[in-house]
Order: structure tokens, then sequence, then C-alpha cells
């Protein structure tokens, strides 16, 4: 777990805090061992409640949106999906000094992976979970806005925060400064990409490696819906520069069909989302930059391969 507050507006959150809002609010549970969870993740947190449940509360006001939507689409979603996803058990209100709603959920089984055992066969998974959430009927879903930190829009809706990303970034001309040079012509290249023209389809809008569950090897679980959203499928292909190397994220894109336009909208979605976390969690959350570097790595050699 990230030591410390991420956010200048995070709420103050600790064990006696989860452990007064399940007392009060879900009475039979007040006996369950509560245990903060080790995350890297930014909006909410994580604590184990029991052996079988977990409590998910929004760090942040803007986290805070999305409760409401996981709470009335991921029960729709759950059953049409080829992976298990999380199923709210319970939503919980304000209190306790907490100012949001919050959820508790079942504890799914599974690891993250530092390293994908079988890429291959992840591919194939990961492909299969994608395309069953784009299967999905899409009508009354939620369009991208603040609720899903607009994952799903153009991708040219980015453009002005990337380039302050890089601007932010041009500034660093320290050990493993990033070329802003060389990732301003992969994001114009990016941008060059038709935009997506045919309907909306359901999307996860952030599927890091954080948010995959393995067990044995096999990709067991997808967790942590807050960018669910109705859009362009283009930023569900962030795991092809996250978790793929070359020799396999052309596999991802073929087990999806991913058309041309898309899977070079797609790399610029994940080249953005990399440049802009960069600059604000370098300092207050590690292991997110170091992953933003690697994309933007990945990415770049993409590039210059021309692939």
């Amino acid at each position: 777990m990230v030591a410390g507050k991420m956010h200048a507006d995070e709420a103050e959150l600790d064990v006696p805090l989860v452990r007064r809002l399940i007392g009060a609010q879900f009475s039979q549970w007040t006996d369950l061992p509560v245990e903060p969870v080790a995350s890297s993740g930014t909006d909410n947190a994580m604590y184990r409640l029991g052996a079988d449940m977990a409590v998910r509360l929004p760090r942040i006001p803007g986290a805070a949106l999305q409760v409401a939507k996981e709470q009335q689409w991921l029960p729709r979603l759950a059953p049409l999906l080829p992976l298990p996803v999380p199923e709210p058990l319970g939503k919980g209100v304000p209190g306790a000094g907490y100012p949001w709603h919050w959820s508790v959920y079942p504890w799914l089984r599974g690891e993250n992976a530092e390293r994908v055992a079988d890429p291959r066969r992840t591919a194939a998974e990961l492909a299969e979970f994608i395309t069953g959430l784009q299967s999905v009927d899409a009508d009354g879903g939620p369009p991208p806005g603040d609720h899903n930190f607009f994952r799903g829009v153009p991708l040219a809706d980015r453009d002005a925060a990337t380039r302050e990303a890089i601007a932010a970034l041009a500034t660093d001309t320290g050990p493993g400064a990033i070329d802003t040079e060389a990732v301003t012509a992969a994001w114009d290249t990016a941008l060059r990409a038709p935009a997506w023209s045919r309907p909306a389809v359901w999307i996860h809008g952030d599927l890091s490696s954080g948010n995959l569950l393995f067990r044995q090897d096999r990709l067991s679980g997808v967790i942590d819906f807050g960018g669910l959203g109705v859009g362009d499928p283009a930023c569900d292909l962030l795991p092809a520069w996250e978790i793929f190397s070359a020799e396999h994220r052309r596999a991802f894109g073929d087990a999806l069909a991913v058309d041309a336009a898309t899977w070079q909208r797609g790399r610029g979605w994940a080249l953005s989302v990399a440049l802009i976390q960069l600059p604000y969690y370098q300092h207050r959350n590690p292991p997110l930059a170091a992953r933003s570097r690697h994309v933007i790595g990945e990415v770049l050699a993409d590039h210059d391969s021309g692939t």
C-alpha cells in the first residue's frame, strides 16, 4: 500500500473508521476482522472484511461518483461476462466522519502478476473478456464523464492534458528523463488515426495490471470498474503496451480483431494515460510511476519500429 496520501483532497481512511462504518450500517458483519489491502490504486482504498468480502471506499470526491454506477451496472453485467467481476453485496452511506457512499463486495480469489507467465494464453483470455464486455447491449449505459475520468472519449479530447504533461516532463533533465520530442511525435501520430465512428460499446476503462487477477497462471478475474462506461473501445487496449511485450501484443490485437485505426488510437491512449500519470505520481506513487515509464518505453519502441 502506498504510504501517505496521494491527493490533496484525499479522505482520512484507516481500519478503525472502516470498523465503525461496518458496525453502524451492517451489523451482521460487525465481528468480522478488517485488514487493509496492499495496493497502488489511486482512487479507492480496499479493506478485507473477514475471509470472503472487501470494503471499497473512495479516496477522493471524483471517485465517489463511481459508487452508484458500479452498484447499478455490475449486477447486470456480471452474469454476461466470461470472467468473474465484483458484484456489490451492500452499499454504505456517509457516516462516522466519512463523507461519501461506499461498497461491500465479495473477495475475488487471485493475485496480481508481476509478470504474466503465459502471455499468449493471457492475451487470448483478456481478449475474450473484452469481446464479451463489448458484446453486451450498451443501450442506456453511462457515456464518458467525470464518473470514469472520461475514458472512452475521442482521443483528441485528451490533447491539451497530454501536451501539458509532456511540458511538465520536459523540465526533468535528470537520470530517466523522458525524451519529450519522441513522445510528442508518437502522440501526433496517434492523433492522426480516424476517430471511432461505430456505435459506442461497453469499456472497462482501466485494464491495468493491478486490476487483473490470476490463479495458477491463468486470468481469473477483473476488478475495479471505476472506469466503466460506454464509448470508444480503444482505451481498453492499454494492456498491449503495459502487460505484453512486442512479441505478444500483436496476438492480443489479433484476438480482438482490432482494425488499424483503433490500434493506433489504443497506442495513443496508453501513451496519454502514462504521460499524465507520470509527473503527478512519480513521488506520490512510485509503483504506478514505474509502470507509466514502462508503458512510455513500449509505445516509443513500437512507434520507432513503425508497428
